[in-house]
C-alpha cells in the first residue's frame, strides 16, 4: 500500500481535544493536498474526526475553518498552480475559499467509534490511560479488516504495553506531537519492540511532509520530553521543601519559579510550565511513569495536595491560561497559591522578601532576546561564568538547578531512553523552546 493509499481513509480519536484538534488539522491539510494532485483526482479521501461530544466536534470544525483560512492565505501563490485548470477561480479570495472547502470536505465529524472500522490509519489523542487506549485499540482492531496502523500520541506510556495489550502485532508506533501540534516542530517517534519497519518508514515520511523535526526515543516510559520534564519538576519541588525552612511555601514556589525562568533563561518557570500542561496532567504522567522506573520515585506529594485542593491549571478553549499554582491576569503571574494557607498570595506581598533572600545576581539575558540570537552561545558562556562565581542563595540555586538538569539529560542517555546527548538537547530546545540544551559545559 502506497503512502497516498494509506492516507485515503483515516480516523483521529479525541479529535476535539487540545492535541487531537491539531493532529486533525495537520492530517486534513495533508490529505486534501494529496487529493488535489493531478494523479489523484476522482479519488476519495476521508478523515473521521471522532470524539464523544457533538458540541465539542462543532467547536473543532470552527477551529479547522479558521486555521485553514490562515494556511491558505500563506500559500495562496502555490494554490494558484494547484487550481490552474479552474477557470472559475480568478482572484485570491475565490482560490482561498475553494481550498477551505476542499480541506473541510475531507473531514467527517462523528461520535461513532464504528467510523474507524473502515480506516487504514488511526491517530489517537485520547486520555493518557493505558487501559482505555488498549480497550479502544482492541475494539477497532477486532472490527477493522484493513489491519490498520495505529499512531499514538501518548507522551508517557510505553508503546509495547499498548501493542501487546491490544494485540496489534507491531502495527503501532509512538508519534508524540508537542503542544500545539500545528505550531510545534518537534515529534518524538518511538517504536515498540515489535513495530513493523513499514510503519516506521511511513511515520518518517509523514513527519517529513509535515515539516517536523523528528527525534527518536527508546520505548521507555516518559520518553525524552517527559523523562526530563517530570524529573525537573521533582527537583524543583525538592528545593521548595528545603527553602520552606526560611520561607513560606508561596515564597519558596515563587523563588524556584524565578530561578528556573529568569536565571536559567527559560521561556517559563517550572511551576508556570506545570500550570500550562496542567497540574492534574503532570501528576497523572508521573503515575504512569513510576511503575517503570528503577531506583527512583517519580511522584510528588505536593502535586497530589494541590490537586486535592482543586488546583489544576490547564487552558481554556481559547488557549488562555487557567489559574493553577499561579494566578494569572492577562497572561501575567499576579499571585502564588499557598497550600498551607489555602489561598493565593499576591506577588506584591512576597516579591521583595524573596529577592532579598536570593541576593544579588548577575543580570541574566532575556529569553526573548537570546533564543534566536546567533551569538547566544557566547552570551550564555559569559553569563554562566559570572553565575559560577557569584555569591548568594540565588546564584547557588541557579548553579545546582542547571547541574541537575544536565544530570537528568545524561541519565536519559545512560539508561537508554535517548540515543544521544544531542537528541536530549533537541527535545528541550524544540519541544520546550529552551534557549540552550541542558547538556552543556557552561558551568563545567
Amino acid at each position: 500500500m502506497t503512502y497516498e493509499e494509506r492516507l485515503q481513509h483515516v480516523s483521529v480519536l479525541g479529535a476535539a481535544g487540545k492535541m487531537g484538534s491539531g493532529i486533525l488539522l495537520l492530517t486534513a491539510v495533508e490529505m486534501a493536498d494529496l487529493s488535489l494532485k493531478p494523479g489523484n483526482k476522482g479519488k476519495t479521501f476521508v478523515l473521521n474526526a471522532i470524539d464523544i461530544s457533538d458540541e465539542a466536534l462543532a467547536g473543532v470544525m470552527r477551529y479547522l475553518r479558521d486555521q485553514i483560512l490562515k494556511i491558505a492565505e500563506k500559500k495562496v501563490a502555490g494554490l494558484r498552480t494547484v487550481y490552474a485548470e479552474r477557470r472559475d477561480l480568478v482572484d485570491n479570495d475565490e482560490i482561498i475559499s475553494q481550498y477551505i472547502f476542499d480541506v473541510m470536505n475531507v473531514v467527517r465529524p462523528t461520535t461513532r467509534m464504528e467510523s474507524a472500522y473502515d480506516s487504514k490509519m488511526i491517530f489517537e489523542a485520547i486520555k493518557e490511560d493505558s487501559a482505555l487506549k488498549i480497550k479502544i485499540f482492541s475494539q477497532i482492531n477486532r472490527n477493522n479488516s484493513n489491519q490498520p496502523w495505529f499512531f499514538t500520541n501518548t507522551s508517557s506510556i510505553p508503546i509495547t504495553v499498548l501493542d501487546e495489550g491490544a494485540g496489534l502485532n507491531g502495527r503501532i508506533i509512538g508519534f508524540h506531537f508537542y503542544n500545539p501540534p500545528a505550531v510545534q516542530k518537534l515529534v518524538e517517534v518511538i517504536r515498540s519492540k515489535n513495530t513493523l519497519d513499514e510503519v516506521h518508514e511511513f511515520a518518517m515520511a509523514y513527519a517529513k511532509n509535515l515539516r517536523k523535526i523528528v527525534v527518536p526515543a527508546h520505548d521507555i516510559a516518559g520518553f525524552i520530553g517527559n523523562g526530563h520534564f517530570m524529573r525537573d519538576i521533582l527537583y524543583a519541588v525538592t528545593e521548595v521543601h528545603k527553602l520552606i525552612k526560611d520561607m513560606s511555601v508561596a515564597e519558596a514556589i515563587y523563588a524556584m519559579n524565578k530561578i528556573s525562568q529568569e536565571y536559567l533563561v527559560r521561556p517559563m518557570g517550572i511551576f508556570q510550565l506545570i500550570d500550562y500542561v496542567g497540574v492534574d496532567v503532570c501528576s497523572f504522567i508521573m503515575f504512569v511513569m513510576n511503575p517503570f522506573t528503577k531506583d527512583e520515585e517519580i511522584h510528588s506529594p505536593l502535586l497530589d495536595k494541590l490537586m486535592g485542593l482543586g488546583i489544576k491549571g490547564g487552558q481554556f478553549s481559547d488557549g488562555s491560561q487557567k489559574d493553577g499554582i499561579m494566578k494569572y491576569e492577562k497572561g501575567k503571574i499576579v499571585a502564588v497559591y499557598d497550600p498551607v494557607e489555602e489561598a493565593y498570595i499576591p506577588i506584591s506581598r512576597i516579591q521583595a522578601r524573596v529577592e532579598e533572600k536570593l541576593g544579588k545576581m548577575p543580570a541574566p539575558p532575556a529569553w526573548k532576546a537570546i533564543v534566536g540570537n546567533k551569538a547566544k552561545d557566547e552570551v550564555l558562556k559569559t553569563y554562566f561564568a559570572e553565575v559560577k562565581t557569584a555569591p548568594g542563595l540565588g546564584a547557588g540555586l541557579t548553579r545546582e538547578y542547571a547541574k541537575k538538569s544536565k544530570d537528568i539529560g545524561k541519565h536519559l542517555v545512560a539508561c537508554g531512553v535517548a540515543f544521544s546527548d544531542a537528541d536530549v538537547n533537541t527535545v528541550l530546545l524544540t519541544g520546550f523552546f529552551h534557549a540552550y540544551g541542558p547538556i552543556n559545559e557552561y558551568l563545567d
